[in-house]
This record gives C-alpha cells, structure tokens and sequence, in this order.
C-alpha cells in the first residue's frame, strides 16, 4: 500500500485495492446488480476481505453491518457482504493511518 499520504481518501484507497463496482445507469435507469471491478491490488484485497472475515467475528458493528449487507444481497450474498464490509474496514484503516492512532475496540457490553 506505501504511504497513505499518496490517497486523497478512503475512496482513493478502496480502489486501489479493487474494492469499488461497475455502475451501469443511463438517464433515470440504474441497474442494481452489478459487478466489481477487476482492477486493483489483487493482494491488497485479498487480506482486506480476510481481515474483513475476522473482524466481524468479534466486533459486533461489523458483526450486524455483515449482515445488513448480507439480508440486502440477491445475489452472492457472502461474497457481496464481505466486499462492503472490508470497504467499510477500509475506511476504519484509512483514517487510523491518517490520523496516526491504535485502534480501540468498543467495550463489551457483558
């Protein structure tokens, strides 16, 4: 990835790593189905969607976000909530590695 000063944002950053879709629209029509796009850093996305995995396995907001996406999905819906929800975990990295902080996780509520 290299310096995360070479991103403008986390949108920079997410297609750099692949994790954006095709948008298919002309005029009012936009279609609702559509594929990601197959350009980026395969590498990077592969660990951003294994980290993805991971993180909602303990985080529940990522846990509840996952499966948001997943009961929203027609299609693919695994693989689709895992896309967003590393494209969510991107936004979560791009602004800990701006900012320069650890992350915290949120307390448990037990």
């Amino acid at each position: 990835m290299g310096d995360i000063k070479r991103f403008n944002n986390h949108s920079a950053l997410a297609k750099y790593a692949g994790l954006v879709w095709n948008q298919y629209q002309s005029g009012e029509y936009e279609a609702d189905e559509t594929s990601r796009m197959r350009t980026g850093n395969k590498y990077l996305r592969y660990y951003l969607i294994q980290a993805a995995d991971k993180v909602r396995r303990y985080d529940s907001e990522y846990a509840a976000f996952y499966q948001k996406k997943h009961d929203e999905a027609l299609k693919h819906k695994h693989k689709r909530a895992l896309v967003l929800t590393a494209r969510k975990l991107v936004r979560l990295v791009f602004t800990l590695l701006t900012t320069n902080q650890l992350y915290t996780p949120p307390e448990r509520r037990g």
